[in-house]
């Protein structure tokens, strides 16, 4: 399959861990393709022994593993790119050009999966839009508008004692006590822009 890949030519074929590393050094690759699965030498104890003797070659690790723990201990072991076994061939092939130019790559449907759970791990910052509710956001935006809070529970459909209740758990919330310190907040926040 690689050596069908437009510009790239295959300069060795190893059977195991040991092997790849021991080609890497006699052949000088640019990029090393390999499996996190391999007899003798696993892949990413290769990778290890690669990033370390023999930085310039980059490597692309091919697995069936989509799971966050597989894809890190490649990461850290010096993969550039992981790329799944069940992928298009077009895929491995845009990963290997990615490597080969400095960057990095991980399949998309990698790169959902592990982004998905760093969210659901990593808390709001303190101050963060993330924190509010949708509607205090909304109060927010039409503070940031310069609308009053009769004209924001016109708009709304609610009581300005309702909007008033929201103005101030937002303000606690986000610890600004004035309107000009929230027209701010909210223009930093890309919540609307400053020509408005």
């Amino acid at each position: 399959m690689l050596e069908g890949f437009a510009g790239l030519d295959v300069v060795g074929e190893a059977k195991d861990g040991n092997e790849t590393v021991k080609m890497v050094g006699e052949l000088g690759p640019d990029v090393v393709v390999m499996d996190i699965s391999m007899p003798g030498l696993n892949g990413l104890e290769a990778a290890r022994s690669i990033a370390k003797e023999h930085p310039k070659a980059r490597v692309v690790m091919l697995s069936m593993h989509s799971d966050e723990t597989h894809v890190l201990q490649a990461l850290r072991a010096g993969a550039s790119a992981y790329v799944l076994k069940e992928s298009a061939p077009a895929e491995l092939d845009a990963a290997i050009r990615a490597v080969a130019r400095g960057d990095s790559f991980l399949s998309p449907a990698i790169s959902r999966h592990v982004i998905g759970d760093y969210l659901k791990r990593v808390p709001p910052e303190a101050g963060s839009p993330d924190l509010l509710t949708p509607r205090q956001r909304e109060i927010l935006r039409l503070i940031a508008e310069g609308k009053t809070s009769k004209h924001i529970a016109r708009l709304l459909g609610t009581s300005v004692k309702t909007v008033e209740s929201h103005r101030a758990s937002l303000m606690e919330r986000l610890d600004i006590h004035d309107v000009a310190g929230l027209v701010r907040y909210a223009i930093r926040h890309g919540m609307v822009s400053a020509e408005k």
